[in-house]
Formats: C-alpha cells, sequence, structure tokens
C-alpha cells in the first residue's frame, strides 16, 4: 500500500506491557515483548523530496513507538523470488525509521549493532519481519538498530536541479548519529558500534568506510555479500539514468505522486539496462557523502587502522538470480552445467574477486580482516550458497523464513545449527573485536587462502579461489 502520509497501521507483533524510553529527543512508548524492550517507527530525521535528510527535532510529551514506520516507496517483489515474498508494509515518503530491540534501557553499556539491510538500493526495509533481530538481542545481550532509509529514485537519483544523488547515504549517516547521540539511553554503548549489511546494505558500508566524517560513528563492520564489483557508480552512467526518469516521468518530480515515481523509476531501469553490474539506482562518487573513487580509496586507507572487518561471500552469490533459469529448465543436464558456469564466473567477478581485493586493501592499511566463506548445507534446491543464504541463519525466525524456495530441501534443525555458528561469530566480534574471533579460531585474512574461514559443508570453490 502507497501513502503520501505517516504509516500509522497497528502491529501485530506489538503484545505486551507499555515501557517508557526517553532519548534526546523527548519521551517514546514502546513494549516490552519476551524480556525484550522493542521500539518501533523511531523517527530520526525527516526530509524533503529529493532534499537532504533533517535531524528530529525534539517532542513534546510521549510519542508512541509500538507500530512500524513507514517503508521507501518500492517496485513490488519480483515474482517467484529465491528468498520468498516479504511483506511490504505501509510505503511513506516519511520513512527514515528505526526499529530498537533491546535486553533494557537501563543505563548499561552493550554492544550495539545497526542493520543495514540489502535489496539493490531499490527495495528493502530494516522493518521487515524477515529481519526481526529478537534472537540476536537475546542471544548476544546486545542493542540492536534495524534503519529504514530512502531507496530508488527518492534516495539515489541523480539529476542536475532535481536530486544531487546519494540521498540515501546521507540518510544512513542521520541515522548512524542518531545512535551514537542515543545509545546510552537504550542501555547500549556509544563507543562501540558495529555496522553490519548484507548485499546492497554491505556495499553501503562499504560505502561509509571512505566517508572521513562517518568513522567516528562506528567501531567495527561486518559486510555479507558485498556487490564491490558494483563499484561506486559514475557521471556518465548516473546522469543517462537521471535523464531517462525525468523522459519517463514527463512531468513536475517534485508534484508527482508515488505511483507515478515508481513507474518512471521501473520504466528508466528498462532503459539502461544491460550496461554493466552497476545498479540503476545507488551511491554515485563526487556527490556528497562520497568523495570521488580516488578519494574514497584514500578515505579507506586513512581509516583503516582503527578497524575491525568481517566480510564475506556466499559460494554461488548468483544461484539466488540465476537458479533454476531457463536454460537448466528447458535442458537438465547440460543448461544445468552451463548454468553452473554461468553462476560461478559472474559470482567471482561480482562478488568474490572484489571482495578479496578489498579485503586486502584494509588489510594492508592497517585494519584488522577476517574473511569467511558460506558453503552450504548441501540442499537439493538450485539456490544452494546462493545470495542471501546467510540470511536464515543470521535472523533464525522460520515463520518468515521457512518456505523461502531457497531452503527446499533443508531442514530448519540444520538451518538453526548454521545459524548458532555465525550470530556467535558475529556478536562476538561485536563485543570483543579481533581478539575475540581469533579466540574462536580465526585467522586474519593477510591474502593467504588458508585463513579464509568457513561456515557449512566444504563444497570446494567459493572465497579464496
Amino acid at each position: 500500500m502507497l501513502s503520501d502520509s505517516p504509516a500509522r497501521s497497528g502491529d501485530p507483533l506489538a503484545a505486551g506491557a507499555d515501557v517508557l524510553v526517553t532519548v534526546c529527543g523527548g519521551t517514546l512508548r514502546g513494549r516490552q515483548e519476551n524480556g525484550l524492550t522493542v521500539l518501533r517507527g523511531v523517527r530520526y530525521a525527516t526530509a524533503p523530496r529529493f532534499g537532504p535528510p533533517v535531524p528530529e527535532q525534539p517532542w513534546p510529551g510521549v510519542r508512541d513507538a509500538v507500530a512500524h514506520g513507514g517503508v521507501s516507496p518500492q517496485p513490488p517483489a519480483r515474482p517467484g523470488s529465491a528468498g520468498g515474498s516479504p511483506e511490504i508494509g505501509v510505503q511513506s515518503e516519511d520513512c527514515l525509521n528505526l526499529t530498537i530491540v533491546t535486553p533494557a534501557a537501563d543505563g548499561a553499556r552493550r554492544p550495539v549493532i545497526v542493520w543495514l539491510h540489502g535489496g539493490s538500493y531499490r527495495s528493502g526495509a530494516g522493518s521487515w519481519d524477515r529481519y526481526r533481530t529478537d534472537r540476536l538481542a537475546r542471544e548476544g545481550d546486545v542493542v540492536v538498530i534495524s534503519v529504514n532509509s530512502r531507496l530508488g529514485a527518492l534516495g539515489y537519483l541523480s539529476a542536475p536541479g532535481v536530486s544531487p544523488g546519494n540521498l540515501g547515504l546521507l540518510d544512513q549517516l542521520e541515522a548512524l548519529r542518531w545512535v551514537r547521540d542515543n545509545a546510552a539511553g537504550l542501555g547500549g554503548d556509544p563507543g562501540n558500534v558495529t555496522l553490519v549489511g548484507q548485499s546492497s546494505g554491505a556495499h553501503s558500508i562499504a560505502c561509509l568506510l571512505g566517508v572521513a566524517r562517518a568513522r567516528p560513528l562506528f567501531r567495527r563492520v561486518v559486510l555479507q555479500s558485498p556487490p564491490l564489483g558494483l563499484g561506486l557508480g559514475g557521471a556518465a552512467d548516473t546522469g543517462r539514468l537521471g535523464e531517462r526518469f525525468l523522459a519517463r516521468l514527463g512531468g513536475d518530480p517534485s508534484g508527482a505522486s508515488l505511483e507515478q515515481l515508481l513507474v518512471a523509476q521501473q520504466a528508466a531501469e528498462r532503459d539502461v539496462a544491460g550496461r554493466g553490474f552497476t545498479p540503476a539506482y545507488g551511491p554515485v562518487a563526487g556527490a556528497d557523502p562520497l568523495p570521488d573513487a580516488e578519494g574514497w580509496l584514500s578515505a579507506c586507507r586513512a581509516g583503516a587502522p582503527d578497524l575491525d572487518v568481517v566480510l564475506g561471500t556466499t559460494r554461488r552469490e548468483m544461484a539466488y538470480f540465476l537458479g533454476g533459469g531457463p536454460i537448466s529448465a528447458r535442458v537438465p543436464l547440460v543448461g544445468r552445467a552451463v548454468e553452473n558456469g554461468v553462476i560461478g564466473v559472474v559470482t567471482w567477478t561480482a562478488f568474490t574477486r572484489p571482495t578479496l581485493r578489498f579485503a586486502r586493501l584494509l588489510s594492508g592499511a592497517g585494519a584488522r580482516v577476517f574473511v569467511y566463506g558460506i558453503d552450504g548445507p548441501a540442499s537439493a534446491s538450485p539456490y544452494r550458497a546462493g545470495h542471501c543464504s546467510d540470511l536464515p541463519w543470521l535472523f533464525g525466525d522460520e515463520a518468515a523464513w521457512a518456505q523461502a524456495p531457497m531452503l527446499a530441501g533443508q531442514r530448519w534443525a540444520d538451518v538453526t545449527e548454521h545459524g548458532r555458528a555465525l550470530r556467535s561469530a558475529w556478536l562476538s566480534f561485536a563485543a570483543g573485536g579481533a581478539p575475540a574471533l581469533t579466540e574462536l579460531g580465526w585467522q586474519p585474512y593477510r591474502g593467504r587462502r588458508a585463513a579464509v574461514h568457513r561456515f557449512g559443508t566444504a563444497c570446494g570453490g567459493g572465497l579464496g579461489r
């Protein structure tokens, strides 16, 4: 459902006793749920259409934080997705909000994890049920904050006189400032913030590593399946996309409806399709807050000595997008071999190789870097060990994930077992950084294949090639 006003719908998960939490701007009314304090729809900023975010101002009285806020307007989910069909929620331009799960807003200094979701910079929301962070907060005694920000053309359109680009990245930066200013009131430690992102969420974290003013806002990062082969958008490609968007819209962007914006966004994407791996909408080099490409690399190196990093990919990233496609469906034996070959080549080119290069760059500049690979578990699904296969492990919510096609042939008990190991590593890292992973048997990555930590059933290939 699309809405041009803030979301006000109730949430069936928001059952429990009310709890009041005081943050810098005022008092929030959240809920106690199964021993955790949960705050939903917490606005961290507002923004005019195609304008930068403005920090949320103090408010009088008590503000409700029991229902999810709006999610960025986005196209419908891709039919037949390997990850299943998530709920979308109420779509609204008033979407700069957070979901906060904390063991208690009690003045303790717990580690803080900030979750940045994936979705190719055009879909997704940190507030989706599949990203529920209850298990992480409970198992690790950590505060987990999930971010909603602008996506697609609203967040990343680059068109002179209309939108400067990178507005979604500026939203994320503003969310991190909010976390710094309010973590202590939520039972967290503002000096111990770990960013965790997957897919475009991991890509955006890599972008922020090259933003000097962002670096003081976090201490550690986890990049799950970052599509670093995408690089940063250049002026030529983003300029053409902006031109096509405006041509398809055929009117004033400031007065267009959300439906009109989404139709023009998708049409412009089709117009520029097939021009390489660069996403249709995403971060643009040289637009605030990003420096140009060389400046970004220099800033990544400059910030590396104070940084702890975990990053890695799955063995068959592209299977999420290509597995069980028309070739293997029509010619089962030969087609499957061709399909697997394409999956391997594109996974290596778009994900694995650039991830290893980035790991070497950061390690060489003084960061404490650890690399992992996800191999399985074995499955009859053509999507096995594909993109997003680590998400059910991380969040462990059976109701949200059990019916996802990419889990076909797996028992939920196996998902739980693999997830326990991954969550233990991430939570230990968030609490204690590089020394904690070393105690778990991980080796720092300095370009050696043997240092890659493997999750799941060993199947050969993958990271460390």
